[in-house]
């Protein structure tokens, strides 16, 4: 039996439709950039404010910690780290229990970021949570599906 060449149309239809993938990457998209466009005047994005708020803990957390958290591999985590970095908002130190693992810190500018971004964070989501059937039910089934499941060779 020979496989066709292309999918059909009706496989395409069923994908726009139905592919919970598809879904799930457009509505990432549109909230970001809804919260791309409130954090604006802050100068940092979506993705920044999340990586910045990662690092606000009461100790500094290695760079493997926070890559887990926001789900990211740790190159890309250092890519996101630099620009941060190169605007005085984060610093890296070696760890001084193990010199080969880095930890991350907000610096004073970094925080005074932050300080900013949370009321125009806070406006936005609750703005977007009130649009929003059941926001508790959604967060608790967006989490189940950002565990690792052992798929990407993480531990499930």
């Amino acid at each position: 039996m020979q496989t066709p060449v292309n999918p059909s149309f009706q496989t395409t239809i069923l994908v726009r439709d139905t592919c919970l993938c598809l879904h799930a990457q457009r509505a990432a998209r549109a909230l970001a950039r809804r919260f791309d466009v409130a954090l604006k005047p802050v100068g940092i994005t979506s993705g920044q404010f999340s990586l910045l708020m990662s690092l606000n803990r009461p100790h500094p957390p290695k760079v493997g910690s926070v890559a887990t958290l926001l789900a990211m591999d740790r190159t890309t985590l250092t890519a996101n780290l630099k620009p941060l970095e190169r605007r005085g908002l984060i610093e890296t130190e070696a760890d001084p229990t193990d010199r080969r693992a880095r930890l991350l810190r907000l610096t004073p500018a970094g925080r005074a970021v932050l300080v900013s971004a949370v009321p125009i964070w806070k406006a936005v989501h609750a703005e977007i949570e009130t649009g929003l059937a059941d926001p508790h039910r959604l967060r608790a089934e967006l989490m189940v599906l950002s565990q690792p499941d052992g798929q990407d060779g993480n531990a499930g």
